[in-house]
C-alpha cells in the first residue's frame, strides 16, 4: 500500500472519529492511546537490528524470536559460517528499516479502525464494515 493511500485511509478514519459524539470520542481516544505505536521508536529499534526488537514492539513475537535466534546463532557460529546467517537476517530486515514509517502507519491505521469498531459496539452504534 502506498504512502498516499495510507494517508488517505488515516484521514478517513480521523474523520469518522471526529463524527462521533463527544462522549464516544473520549472513550475512543482512551482506548487508542494505549495501542498506537511511534514510527521513530520502531525505526530506532529496527536500526539496532540485533534481536528483532522492532518486531516485539509491534507484538509480532514469532518474528522477533526468529530474528533474535538467527542473530544469536549467527554470532555463536560466526567462524563456522554463521556470518551467512547474520547477512541473511540483515538482508531481510534492512528493507524494513527504510519502510518503517509506512509499516507503523499501516499498523496504526489498523488499530484506529479496530478501536473505532470497538467504540461503536460499546455504545451500541451500527458497526461500519
Amino acid at each position: 500500500m502506498s504512502t498516499a493511500s495510507l494517508d488517505k485511509e488515516e484521514d478517513s478514519l480521523r474523520s469518522a472519529v471526529t463524527g462521533l459524539q463527544p462522549e464516544h470520542r473520549k472513550y475512543y481516544y482512551e482506548l487508542e492511546r494505549t495501542k498506537l505505536k511511534d514510527p521513530d521508536t520502531y525505526a530506532a529499534l529496527n536500526y539496532i537490528i540485533i534481536g528483532g526488537l522492532h518486531h516485539f514492539y509491534l507484538g509480532k513475537w514469532l518474528f522477533g524470536l526468529l530474528n533474535l535466534m538467527g542473530t544469536l546463532i549467527g554470532f555463536m557460529t560466526f567462524a563456522m559460517g554463521g556470518w551467512a546467517l547474520i547477512v541473511f537476517v540483515l538482508v531481510i530486515e534492512l528493507p524494513q528499516l527504510f519502510r518503517s514509517q509506512s509499516i507503523v502507519k499501516r499498523w496504526n491505521n489498523a488499530v484506529m479502525a479496530e478501536t473505532l469498531q470497538e467504540t461503536r459496539i460499546h455504545f451500541g452504534l451500527a458497526p461500519r464494515i
